[in-house]
């Protein structure tokens, strides 16, 4: 493709070379650079991508984009922006055709339940005989395809490639998670989204390498609503009115709240030895009674967030009953039937306010004894892994702590900061620092009524360990077990 159609929209300054040259492909990892590519320098928390102009150049490249001054052959075409991230967003939209004007986009936003609201979405839409792709935390999905992910949402080039993808699948619709990072680094850039969506927003991904404070995660995630056609909205959340403060899209919310779209006018706890979940009733825009295979509130604040997503693409209400009733996704609340009489839980939750979330959901099914089985990640905040061990203390009956992804931290560390607030609550727990034996014991002492939650890595197939990924997949090891102890 021609330099001068791919770099249409983008504002910027040709300091030296020519437009007219034939491009073979974008790159933002020097060490991926071929011939008569164009090299972005990205600029990012730990590295600039200045300093690999000359390595790229040397490997093939015939254009670099910069933002700063640089001093290079005079064959090499120079293009100066300002941000380069956001240049990479435009012309890796101009490279792959605009993909996005083919296909209806919908970007869900939110702390929590950005991955079971796209999969429910996803779910209800082929129930309706759409054809929809999903890209997120589990991986890129359409049709067949299963394309597996580093981040939430990749980089803006990625995000273009894997739409173009569904698009020539004949893909008629495209629902992703939009991450507060891909937000604020330019990774949606390139395009509008025809539907954002906002799910919630509490006080998490705050650090040195994510956002510096609280406001700018807030404005980080609103940014979506200045950049899309139509905006549903959680409209109980307390920062509500920071997400629609500036937005430029139409408004439609769900919730508890009366003047609510979509109103959640009552929801009944339902729990059987095969399924645990809700029947939520609506009103307003949607009047009926739903049932739905994923347990507590919050679960009828996602199914009601989907639900005012495919009512807006007019997707009739018994398609939306058809999906919900039998839902479930990877590692997100997801049940696994191992014993007669006990529910096994596994989740994704990671952090305090979201074991908080499941341990208070759980406690309202009235369980015989609630049972934890958790670790926390290392080499991140340490604040994580205090809050964790101080709501399974508080909140559990029996607590199991363990081992989660520990990276370049010894496990028994974790585990020990992890204690310094457990013990303090009185909460009854024991350590078993190998997660396959820690949920060995749990199966070995389960009993007629418990609820067993399985914490933290949820989707994830694998420990990182050293800076070493050992494939370990926390349903597999619980199926294993079962297998072994017939």
């Amino acid at each position: 493709m021609k330099l001068e159609k791919i770099l249409k929209n983008l504002d910027y300054k040709l300091v030296q070379g020519s437009i007219e040259k034939d491009i073979s492909d974008i790159i933002y990892d020097s060490r991926k650079i071929s011939r008569d590519t164009i090299f972005v320098a990205l600029v990012g928390y730990n590295t600039d991508g200045h300093k690999y102009i000359y390595d790229a150049i040397s490997k093939g490249a015939s254009c670099i984009v910069v933002s700063k001054d640089v001093e290079v052959d005079e064959n090499i075409t120079v293009i100066k922006v300002k941000n380069t991230r956001e240049a990479l967003s435009i012309i890796s939209a101009n490279y792959f055709e605009n993909p996005t004007d083919k296909i209806v986009t919908i970007g869900v936003t939110g702390t929590k339940g950005k991955t079971t609201t796209t999969f429910m979405i996803k779910k209800i839409m082929e129930c309706a005989g759409k054809k929809i792709g999903l890209m997120g935390t589990n991986g890129v999905f359409y049709n067949d395809v299963y394309i597996p992910l580093d981040n939430t949402t990749p980089e803006s080039y990625e995000v273009q490639k894997y739409i173009r993808q569904m698009v020539d699948a004949k893909m008629e619709y495209m629902v992703m998670e939009v991450s507060s990072q891909a937000l604020k680094y330019n990774r949606c850039d390139g395009f509008v989204f025809d539907y954002g969506v906002f799910t919630n927003l509490t006080h998490d991904h705050i650090s040195d390498f994510e956002h510096p404070t609280i406001e700018d995660y807030i404005s980080s995630k609103a940014l979506l609503f200045q950049r899309c056609k139509h905006g549903v909205f959680n409209m109980d959340d307390k920062n509500y009115n920071n997400m629609i403060k500036n937005a430029t899209c139409d408004i439609y919310t769900f919730g508890y709240n009366k003047e609510a779209n979509v109103y959640i006018k009552n929801v009944e706890l339902i729990r059987d030895k095969k399924s645990i979940g809700i029947d939520m009733e609506l009103a307003n825009d949607i009047n009926d009674v739903i049932r739905v295979n994923t347990p507590g509130k919050f679960s009828s604040y996602n199914a009601s967030c989907a639900i005012s997503v495919c009512h807006l693409l007019g997707i009739d209400v018994e398609d939306m009953k058809k999906a919900l009733v039998d839902f479930s996704v990877k590692g997100r609340v997801e049940p696994v039937s191992v014993l007669d009489g006990v529910t096994f839980i596994i989740d994704y939750a990671h952090n305090g306010v979201a074991m908080e979330s499941i341990l208070t959901t759980m406690r309202e099914y009235n369980p015989k004894r609630l049972i934890t089985i958790f670790g926390c990640g290392g080499n991140r905040s340490k604040e994580r892994r205090y809050e964790m061990g101080e709501v399974s203390g508080r909140l559990a009956d029996f607590s199991i702590v363990t081992s989660d992804n520990p990276r370049f931290e010894e496990p028994e560390a974790i585990i020990n900061d992890i204690l310094s607030t457990l013990t303090k609550t009185g909460g009854k727990y024991i350590t078993i620092v190998d997660r396959r034996e820690a949920i060995k014991y749990a199966l070995d002492n389960a009993q007629t009524g418990d609820i067993i939650l399985l914490l933290g890595k949820g989707h994830e197939d694998y420990q990182e360990i050293e800076g070493v990924k050992h494939h370990f997949d926390d349903k597999e090891v619980v199926l294993e077990i079962l297998k072994e102890k017939k």
